[in-house]
């Protein structure tokens, strides 16, 4: 974590703000809001701070009040509105600048002066959508107003708001808006309630019985996670037995947003309910293991590199599959035995006792019947054979076998050829990561420099990974070849940090904070 001398300032006008900005030359990161700030934008900016990856980056926050994104009747004049107290939380948790704008700041001549965005009608209708007409579209158009003014790096936003994050997420995507978003999980106080600006408007016994949104949203994952299946009729009694009006209560796709009775991948058990006249959200994640990461991808991509940073990165357990591929390789050319002799392989493979060690993500080692592997397997000779053994029906399904039990229970990454289409089909995420031969030969250079390794030229090296990448692609058994839902990611140029703040973001994307938190650096 980065740190710097605090700047505290607060900005009013457009010019003001871009004054300082050019004086700071620094890169910025984003979080917007509209004030009424609570522990839930605390976290978010301790995040932002903690997560620094650049002295020079600036933290700045925004309070606006969106008339955009209220319709008529809500409580766009009664939302609170108190810049000292909120100025006052910000800088202790570490922001660097506050700007505050009027709407002739934002929306100069009037909002008829400017374009506005449209949100999609499959994403906009869902949820809070379906009864806030216009809302999100409310949303998009100040959140790109927001950042033609800013020309900020990097937007944080809360994982609270779910509904709001995938529309901002898709909005940025097809207008190629070149911003990273960061989402956090929602935060919550001692009894499980989900901090918002809104709970202020809450009477005490309108609060007593708000509580049972949290609660009846928290059991019901509790139940799941046991194998029961979700009562949406029993959340509703329990809504209504605390007068809280039920706008909807439904389990979707979290990133569609629409209803599903797919419980097999991650679900949204979401609601919203009216409390007195306060309106209220609250939601929760469902999923039936840990998460599962996918990486395939051809020989020299950098692939067992860049997962084991990755996997130490996000807290996952590393699965290096091309490593149990080789010490196979190795155990068969140690005993001398014929490539194309099925008998003899299935034979020395019968007991096959093989494990990782040492949870090291820099030092794992593969152990083939107790003997350390690590180094051999890495060798040219076993580098030449291991496609030819990692063809054979035998050995392919007795290893996949290994690696599915390893993999049960999820949180893990595992890196191979045929991971995202015969290991794991059904993994959360997956990558296709893959580099140009000639890049590829380059890379493999080095490694065998590094290993003490001899090897003829460069030249000789593209042509070999040519070979094997004909060979992996052509093979009868779980060949090498792109999944049909992976994304694919070309490496040329990259080194493994920039590869590695990609899959971060990639994975981001896919799998909240709440379902897995990013460990304490």
């Amino acid at each position: 974590m980065f740190t710097n001398i605090v700047v505290r300032k607060i900005f009013q006008t457009n010019a003001e703000l871009k004054d300082w900005l050019s004086e700071q030359n620094s890169a910025i990161i984003f979080i917007p809001t509209m004030g009424g700030l609570h522990p839930g934008h605390k976290y978010l900016i301790q995040k932002a701070k903690e997560r620094k990856t650049n002295i020079n980056q600036i933290i700045l926050l925004s309070i606006f009040v969106n008339p955009l994104q209220f319709s008529k009747g809500e409580d766009f004049k009664k939302y609170p509105r108190n810049i000292n107290r909120d100025a006052e939380l910000a800088f202790s948790a570490g922001a660097d600048a506050i700007w505050a704008p009027d709407y002739d700041e934002v929306f100069p001549g009037g909002e008829d002066s400017h374009f506005k965005i449209e949100v999609p009608k499959t994403l906009h209708n869902q949820l809070c959508g379906a009864e806030r007409k216009g809302h999100f579209d409310g949303v998009a158009t100040v959140i790109i107003r927001l950042i033609k003014i800013i020309k900020p790096e990097k937007l944080i936003l809360g994982e609270k708001d779910w509904q709001q994050l995938i529309i901002i997420r898709k909005l940025f995507q097809e207008l190629s808006i070149p911003v990273k978003i960061e989402s956090y999980s929602t935060q919550r106080d001692q009894s499980g309630f989900a901090y918002s600006s809104r709970n202020s408007y809450l009477s005490d016994s309108e609060r007593v019985n708000a509580q049972s949104l949290p609660n009846a949203i928290k059991e019901a994952k509790t139940e799941f996670d046991k194998g029961k299946v979700i009562n949406l009729t029993k959340i509703a009694s329990i809504f209504e037995e605390n007068n809280l009006k039920i706008e909807y209560l439904k389990i979707v796709d979290p990133f569609s947003l629409k209803e599903t009775e797919n419980i097999n991948r991650l679900c949204l058990l979401a609601a919203a309910v009216k409390c007195g006249s306060t309106r209220l959200i609250d939601h929760t994640f469902l999923m039936q293991r840990k998460p599962i990461v996918a990486i395939d991808g051809p020989a020299g991509a950098g692939k067992s590199t860049v997962t084991k940073a990755f996997a130490k990165k996000l807290g996952f357990i590393y699965l290096d599959t091309g490593a149990m591929y080789r010490a196979v390789t190795w155990l068969i050319i140690s005993n001398s035995i014929d490539p194309n002799d099925q008998a003899e392989i299935k034979n020395i493979l019968k007991d096959l006792k093989l494990e990782f060690k040492n949870s090291s993500f820099v030092e794992q080692k593969i152990f083939i019947n107790n003997i350390d592997v690590t180094e051999q397997i890495r060798s040219p000779k076993v580098t030449s054979m291991v496609s030819e053994i990692a063809k054979q029906q035998f050995v392919r399904e007795l290893l996949t076998r290994k690696q599915q039990v390893i993999g049960n229970n999820g949180g893990l990454v595992a890196e191979g050829r045929d991971i995202g289409t015969a290991v794991f089909p059904d993994a959360d995420l997956k990558i296709f990561l893959t580099a140009s031969p000639t890049e590829r030969a380059k890379r493999r250079a080095l490694d065998l420099n590094k290993r003490g390794y001899e090897f003829s030229s460069i030249e000789d090296l593209e042509k070999e990974i040519k070979e094997r990448d004909k060979k992996d692609s052509e093979r009868k058994i779980a060949p090498l070849k792109k999944a049909q839902e992976a994304i694919e990611l070309v490496t040329d140029g990259m080194n493994i940090e920039d590869v590695l703040k990609e899959l971060i973001d990639i994975f981001r994307s896919k799998i909240p904070e709440e379902v897995w938190p990013t460990p304490n650096p």
